[in-house]
């Protein structure tokens, strides 16, 4: 019996032209990307259709376009008959995956993330911060290193991907130095091209512009489970999932155990729903013998229709 979660990536996963082909085959994506633009009251479809690379990387552009195309892509599968048993999402994309769930709508979603990424931004001045990925370093190393670099200043671990791959965060300096020690134990590390430490406890001043954002937010009880980042725990009450989005903003997002706790719950199909194939890969290191597929245009979703011939979700 098949058990199917979705998963939703998150910022980062970014890139011009992403969902075009699919809004133009289908009618449920094309109403998305319109639905995005008549919200937000400017031409968001054409700047993730036909824009400038810069302007999508701008973070208050960023977030609600990777979460519109995220959710077209999801009424492509809806269209399709395919439907998720369970779902999650990678920081930003756990609003995505709270809209698949049925507890937010895409049209308060949509503000409410633009919003969050504004904040997000402001939390520390632009250059200051940052985030980089460590590879080939297991979590007890990564939270040493990052407790050595302490006297240069704030750095810790923000995101538990996958064996292997863990996000730090903080300032500048403090990260730098971080990555200078993880290559003297021979681990690969990248910066990533973000401008603020997201996750990390220097954003913990945004607890109370989070707490009123999210207070006028009307969430229902989700109608598929759903997993939080920030304790890798089913959640369904509306005021314990808003708690969480909370301090998800500011707190490591567990999503190697997220993942984990799904497979120990039975849940034998995974579909990355949204732009980019990181939560696939990440699937791989995870549990390769769980399949995983990623949907994102015309020649993915053949892909995986073709593998779901004769299966039922």
């Amino acid at each position: 019996m098949v058990k199917c979660a979705f998963i939703f990536p998150g910022q980062g996963a970014q890139y011009i032209g992403m969902g075009k082909d699919l809004a133009n085959i289908s009618a449920g994506a094309r109403e998305i990307f319109e639905e995005a633009d008549d919200v937000l009251g400017f031409g968001l479809s054409r700047i993730i259709f036909d824009g400038d690379e810069q302007q999508l990387r701008q973070t208050e552009i960023t977030q609600p376009a990777v979460l519109t195309t995220s959710i077209a892509i999801l009424a492509v599968l809806r269209e399709r008959g395919i439907f998720p048993d369970g779902t999650a999402g990678l920081s930003l994309g756990e609003y995505s995956a709270l809209v698949c769930a049925g507890s937010l709508t895409f049209a308060d979603a949509l503000p409410l993330v633009q919003k969050r990424a504004i904040y997000m931004q402001e939390a520390v001045p632009s250059g200051k911060g940052g985030m980089a990925a460590i590879l080939g370093l297991n979590s007890e190393e990564v939270v040493s290193l990052c407790r050595e670099a302490l006297p240069v200043g704030h750095v810790e671990p923000v995101n538990f991907n996958c064996p292997g791959q863990i996000v730090i965060a903080g300032y500048r300096e403090a990260l730098e130095e971080a990555c200078r020690l993880a290559k003297g134990k021979k681990a690969k590390t990248v910066m990533l091209s973000v401008s603020a430490p997201f996750h990390s406890r220097l954003l913990a001043s945004l607890e109370g512009k989070m707490t009123e954002l999210l207070e006028n937010i009307f969430l229902r009880k989700p109608v598929i489970p759903f997993v939080a980042n920030i304790n890798a725990q089913y959640l369904s009450d509306p005021q314990e999932i808003k708690a969480s989005l909370v301090k998800q903003v500011f707190n490591p997002v567990l999503w190697e155990n997220s993942i984990e706790l799904l497979i120990k719950e039975g849940y034998n199909f995974f579909i990355e729903v949204g732009p980019g194939r990181a939560l696939t890969g990440f699937m791989k290191k995870i549990n390769r013998n769980v399949p995983a597929f990623h949907v994102e245009n015309g020649e993915t979703l053949n892909k995986l229709l073709n593998r779901l011939e004769g299966v039922s979700l």
